[in-house]
C-alpha cells in the first residue's frame, strides 16, 4: 500500500537533518523515510526547512515570537493545509507541533504526536473530533495522561544509524545538546563543569521568545568564558563528531522530558549521560551503566568525573537495542497504515487508555 502522509511541523523550528528540536528531527526522520520506501511525503514548516518529500514553506515573521506572530503563522498553516487537503488524496495528516489545535484540520484522519509533557497542552486536546489520534513519545510520558484520556500506544523516538558508526578519540569536554531556556537549565551544566574544571561545549538555539533571551543573557552568558563555550546550531555532522568525542553529555533539563533525543543520540554515539532525573531520563539512562542520574549541580560535577570509568561500547549497545530508528519509524507507517486503511472511521483503530 502506497500512502500519501501530509507531515505539519511547529510554525517557528526549521526541519531537515540539520534540525535542532526533538520533534524536527522525529518529523525529518519520518520524512525521508517516506520517501526511501517508495511512499509519498508532504511536509508543511516554516522557510528554510528542507525535505527529502515535497515541501510546502510557509513564511512567517522574524523578530520576536510573541501573540500576534503565533496568530499571523497559524492563519497561515490553516490556509496551507486547506490547500494541501483540498488539492490532494491524503492517508494521513501528521501533527508535530505543541500548538497544532490551532490549526487542526477537519474531516482528514489525524495523528498529533505529543512531543512535550502532556501538562503543557490544553486538555481540549483529549476530548476533540474523532478523527484525530494522539500518541506519546515513552511509556514515561504515556503513564501521565489525564484520567479518561485515550492514546494510542507510545512510540519510542529513535535515531540515526549513522551516529552508532561515529568513533572518535575521547577527548575532556562535557557536551549539552539543547534550546536554551529557562527550563532546560543549561546554568545548571555551566556550574557543574566549573565545579569539576571541565570543559563545557553548549549545542543548540536562543529561539526568538523574550524568555529565553532573558534567561540566555543574565543565566547563561555571564557563566561563559574560554572553557566553557556556546557553539550555536550544530549540523548533524558536526553535532555526532562533537557528542562521539565527549567524555560525557550532560541534561541538565528541569522539565518533565518526554524522550531526550539528546541522551538517545550520545548513548548512540559511545558517550554516558549524566543528568537530573526528571520525566523519562531514569528509563533512558542505566545509572551506573550508561550514565548517572543526579540531583544538582554538586553531584553532575561528581558524575562527570566518574564518567571516565564507563563503557563506552556498552552505551552503545543499550542505545542499538532500544532506541534503533528502523524500529521506530516501522511503528509509525504501521499506525499510517491502519489509518489510512480505515479511512478515518471512528472509533475503528484500537485505542488504550
Amino acid at each position: 500500500m502506497v500512502l500519501t502522509v501530509l507531515n505539519v511541523a511547529y510554525p517557528f523550528a526549521p526541519v531537515g537533518l540539520d534540525a535542532v528540536g526533538g520533534a524536527e528531527q522525529v518529523l525529518s526522520a519520518l520524512d525521508y523515510a517516506l520517501v526511501q520506501q517508495g511512499h509519498r511525503s508532504i511536509v508543511i514548516a516554516c522557510e528554510g526547512s528542507s525535505s527529502a518529500g515535497e515541501l510546502v514553506p510557509v513564511a512567517v515573521e522574524s523578530g520576536r515570537v510573541d501573540e500576534t506572530a503565533h496568530e499571523r503563522a497559524w492563519a497561515a498553516y490553516r490556509a496551507a493545509i486547506s490547500e494541501v487537503v483540498h488539492d490532494e488524496t491524503l492517508d494521513l495528516v501528521h501533527l508535530h507541533g505543541i500548538d497544532f489545535p490551532a490549526y487542526l484540520p477537519e474531516g482528514v484522519p489525524t495523528l498529533a504526536t505529543l512531543h512535550l509533557p502532556l501538562d503543557w497542552y490544553p486538555t481540549s486536546i483529549f476530548h476533540l473530533q474523532a478523527d484525530l489520534r494522539l500518541h506519546c513519545v515513552s511509556e514515561a510520558q504515556h503513564a501521565t495522561r489525564p484520567p479518561g484520556a485515550q492514546l494510542l500506544p507510545p512510540i519510542p523516538n529513535g535515531v540515526s544509524p549513522k551516529l552508532f558508526a561515529t568513533t572518535c578519540r575521547k577527548r575532556g569536554h562535557a557536551i549539552v545538546l539543547s534550546r536554551i531556556c529557562p527550563e532546560k537549565g543549561i546554568d545548571i551544566a555551566l556550574q557543574a563543569c566549573r565545579l569539576a574544571d571541565t570543559p563545557l561545549l553548549i549545542g543548540g538555539q536562543v529561539f526568538p521568545y523574550a524568555a529565553h533571551e532573558c534567561y540566555f543573557e543574565e543565566r547563561v552568558r555571564p557563566l561563559l568564558d574560554e572553557r566553557r563555550r556556546f557553539l550555536g546550531p550544530l549540523g548533524f555532522d558536526r553535532k555526532r563528531r562533537l557528542l562521539a568525542a565527549a567524555r560525557c553529555a550532560l541534561i541538565p533539563s528541569l522539565a518533565a522530558e518526554t524522550s531526550s533525543l539528546a541522551a538517545i543520540e550520545a548513548l548512540a554515539c559511545g558517550t554516558p549521560v549524566v543528568a537530573l532525573p526528571n520525566g523519562a531520563l531514569p528509563s533512558i539512562i542505566e545509572h551506573g551503566k550508561t550514565g548517572f542520574l543526579v540531583r544538582d549541580a554538586r553531584e553532575m560535577a561528581e558524575a562527570i568525573l566518574a564518567t571516565g570509568d564507563l563503557d563506552p561500547e556498552e552505551c552503545r549497545a543499550v542505545a542499538a537495542e532500544r532506541f534503533s530508528l528502523e524500529t521506530m519509524t516501522a511503528r509509525y507507517f504501521d499506525v499510517y497504515g491502519r489509518i489510512g486503511r480505515q479511512n478515518g472511521e471512528e472509533g475503528a483503530l484500537e485505542k488504550t487508555g
